[in-house]
């Protein structure tokens, strides 16, 4: 409750808070000329696993004139469970089929995590009907869409393939050129052994070379290009003015690439650019992280067509999300409005009302009346079709409360954008039932297969007693990843369940028959989708531990396994 202790027209100024934010840079080693990599450790969250880094030298027939080529990854398969010719079977045109579904969906964290260790384990190309060229743009399109920097950067930096990836670097450069991580930028080139062929590329290996006060190397290398034809006016002008040719400051400003407009920035010392709803979302990032945008304590809060691309801007991630609500708070409301907030803010602009809810949930104390009032500011931004504008804030006016201070009217919105870091982690075993019993300890390696199947077998003379226990879905998976390890079932509990072959899906099981192991785990990728492993049903979860099991791939099945089965608490 509010206690109405202004006059009721007298505009109220009560807001001031700040926040800052640093980051680490990423260091990475190369060896010499064999191209061998020093191991580091990668950990991949879903299943927290250990991959050394190593890169493999083959010979390919002679159909590619006995070249020598390197299998690209960072994965060891051993580390997964996986072979070095993973994709020999795979049929090219059913691989396009797979990828081009895929790429059309917006795959879970846990699918998403398969498909990074699918494509990045150290593996021989599939060939049939599937071209190299084909299959590297591939792994990029998919890398380049899930937008991981750090894996993108050690995928390119530890395999040297800057020539085999052009999109891909210069997806990673000006990513972060576009972040102020020009040090970083710069450091992919550094590693590079190899004569850079896109023109982009070379120009921004050149920029990187005055950069770092390499000048004399950079000059060289531009006029052997400039010798065999390379002309570009406004780079050429901008490079003049660092190499101290000239002091005539140019002030054109060129937006056809984000080191054309940091080169603008970076040699006009008066630098000033104004960005609208139509400029690159990359050079908005790039005004944000070089502090050349409008600022929170700055902003007219008259002139609401800036703060309006403002908001656009932080929906598409390119303004800061605390800074967008610290504008908020500095508009001034009379205490009727904060009291009768609900039928105010419909008076308001859109901008206005979004300020006003906003402060009227940091001075509300009861908690259900607050979720009420964090629904409707939600639902403004999605009208508006700026969602993700008011993302990170509500899942911290979330976290601040448990499911059981929340009334059953709030618990769908509250869930549907709590953070998961409220997903319960420490297993709990129960030793009525299989599947959540301490058998699962042998997934974690911690029985050997002598204990487990005593164990195992013990369970099921219980089970065989006790009419009113029925195997459940999840029961037979555990039971049948033992077996399929070697575990011995007595034959008198042979037919405490059986199986039907038609849960598995055909076409599955023909990719198993045929050995097309990467193939099949891109299906299950497929079938796993947008939903995380615990969301999934039981019979889905048969046939994806199944086909685990057919084709051996125990380490990934036992992380899985790991996942979905346990009680946690």
């Amino acid at each position: 409750m509010i206690v109405n202790s202004f006059s009721e027209n007298q505009p109220l100024d009560i807001w001031n808070i700040d926040k800052n934010e640093t980051q680490e840079s990423l260091e990475n080693k190369q060896s010499t000329s064999d191209v061998e990599m020093n191991s580091e450790t990668n950990s991949i969250d879903v299943f927290n696993m250990q991959a050394d880094t190593e890169n493999f030298l083959i010979k390919v027939d002679e159909t590619l004139n006995s070249k020598e080529i390197k299998i690209l990854g960072l994965y060891d398969p051993e580390d997964f469970g996986l072979r070095m010719d993973m994709w020999s079977n795979s049929n090219g045109d059913q691989l396009k089929y797979l990828f081009s579904n895929l790429a059309k969906k917006n795959l879970s964290r846990d699918a998403a995590e398969l498909m990074n260790i699918l494509l990045l384990t150290n593996a021989y190309y599939p060939k049939k009907n599937i071209s190299e060229k084909n299959f590297l743009k591939i792994k990029s399109d998919w890398l380049i869409k899930h937008d991981n920097l750090e894996l993108i950067e050690e995928y390119l930096i530890k395999n040297n393939i800057i020539n085999l990836h052009p999109k891909l670097t210069k997806f990673l450069v000006d990513k972060l050129l576009s972040e102020s991580e020009i040090n970083k930028a710069c450091e992919i080139f550094s590693k590079n052994s190899q004569p850079i062929e896109n023109e982009y590329l070379s120009k921004f290996n050149i920029y990187c070379l005055v950069f770092t006060d390499k000048k004399e190397q950079a000059k060289l290398i531009l006029d052997l290009k400039k010798e065999l034809g390379f002309k570009h006016k406004y780079f050429e002008n901008k490079l003049d003015y660092l190499f101290g040719y000239s002091d005539v400051v140019n002030t054109s400003i060129s937006e056809k690439s984000i080191l054309e407009f940091h080169l603008a920035h970076k040699t006009n010392p008066e630098f000033s650019f104004v960005p609208n709803e139509n400029t690159n979302p990359l050079i908005w990032k790039y005004l944000a992280s070089s502090n050349l945008l409008y600022k929170k304590n700055e902003i007219d809060l008259t002139e609401l067509d800036k703060i309006e691309l403002i908001e656009y801007a932080t929906h598409n991630k390119n303004y800061a999300e605390d800074d967008l609500f610290e504008i908020y708070k500095r508009f001034q409301f009379n205490i009727n409005q904060l009291l009768n907030v609900n039928d105010a803010f419909k008076s308001l602009s859109n901008i206005e009302s979004r300020a006003l809810l906003y402060q009227r949930i940091l001075l509300e104390s009861e908690i259900n009346k607050k979720l009420e009032l964090i629904k409707t500011l939600k639902n403004l931004f999605i009208q508006d079709n700026l969602d993700n504008a008011f993302q990170g804030k509500l899942k911290e006016l979330l976290e601040a409360y448990d499911i059981d201070q929340i009334s059953s009217k709030h618990t769908s919105f509250y869930f549907k954008y709590i953070d998961d870091k409220k997903i319960p982690k420490k297993i709990k075993y129960n030793e009525d039932l299989i599947h959540q019993s301490k058998l699962l300890k042998y997934f974690d390696g911690e029985y050997n297969i002598s204990k487990i199947q005593k164990d195992l077998n013990n369970y099921l003379k219980k089970i065989k007693k006790n009419k009113k226990y029925v195997l459940s879905k999840k029961d037979i998976i555990l039971i049948e990843s033992l077996k399929s390890d070697g575990v011995k079932i007595d034959k008198k509990y042979s037919n405490l369940y059986e199986i039907l072959d038609s849960e598995m899906p055909t076409d599955i099981q023909v990719m198993i028959n045929n050995n097309e192991m990467a193939s099949t785990i891109l299906r299950l990728i497929e079938v796993i989708g947008q939903d995380n492993l615990e969301a999934l049903d039981e019979d889905t979860l048969f046939f994806i531990i199944s086909a685990l099991n057919q084709l051996d791939i125990d380490t990934i099945r036992n992380k899985i396994l790991l996942k979905v089965l346990p009680l946690k608490v």
